[in-house]
């Protein structure tokens, strides 16, 4: 069953320490799956995790939290070739995308190369939910902020652009993120956007947000466009706490 309409939960988390595990899903990561509406069976979620070069640590991690949350677990990897037979195929089947953070530069890159891109647009469209964390999240946005090109960040502007908006992630945690992000948009070189804080995650259905959601207390999300002097205006929005 696929969701009622389009749908995006980019996030600045939805994972989080574990005392058995490398990592485990975090509350954001268990509402995209809610929001998949599955019923009589185990929801079929698919990891993505071009952006860390097909990790197999994270792979493996991925493959034991979904068996402890009862889901149909899968993961497509580009390297050296894809995993699966028919990458379109096996993505449209899913219920939930679940693209990792790393290079969002690489990831959009392979993503092209293989025709994944399509395949994710044709997906989120017949209402597979797509979610995300870092570069899991501006890849489904016109662009953001990354360290993909080292630890002086810079503008992505080559993002899927299902989403008309810019992105910026880790918002309160990395130092050099709010002042670029708002530079860039203020110049004009990234559209008006949304950002988060790390435990904050942007719900949209189609291309517009519905609700900002928070696995963490003081996390948040704000709204930053361009004043008409050319100057940056940052907006905090409200938050459901998860």
């Amino acid at each position: 069953m696929p969701a009622s309409r389009p749908t995006i939960l980019a996030t600045s988390g939805g994972f989080r320490y574990s005392a058995r595990l490398r990592w485990e899903v975090g509350a954001l990561t268990h509402r995209a799956v809610a929001l998949a509406g599955v019923t009589g069976r185990a929801p079929r979620v698919c990891l993505l995790p071009t952006a860390v070069g097909d990790d197999h640590a994270l792979v493996s991690t991925f493959y034991d939290n979904a068996w402890r949350q009862g889901w149909a677990g899968s993961h497509v990897s580009l390297f050296p070739m894809p995993n699966v037979d028919d990458v379109r195929k096996h993505l449209l089947s899913q219920d939930v995308i679940w693209a990792w953070g790393g290079s969002v530069a690489g990831l959009l890159a392979m993503w092209r190369l293989h025709g994944v891109d399509t395949a994710l647009r044709e997906a989120w469209q017949d209402g597979v939910v797509l979610t995300g964390v870092s570069a899991g999240s501006i890849c489904w946005h016109v662009g953001g902020t990354t360290d993909s090109f080292g630890p002086e960040l810079q503008p992505v502007t080559n993002g899927l652009a299902l989403l008309p908006w810019s992105n910026g992630v880790h918002y309160d945690s990395e130092a050099q993120r709010r002042p670029l992000f708002q530079r860039l948009i203020a110049d004009g070189e990234l559209p008006p956007g949304y950002a988060t804080d790390d435990g904050a995650g942007l719900l949209y259905h189609g291309s517009e947000l519905h609700e900002v959601l928070t696995e963490r207390a003081d996390a948040r999300a704000y709204f930053v466009e361009r004043r008409p002097d050319g100057s940056a205006l940052e907006t905090p929005l409200p938050a459901t706490r998860l």
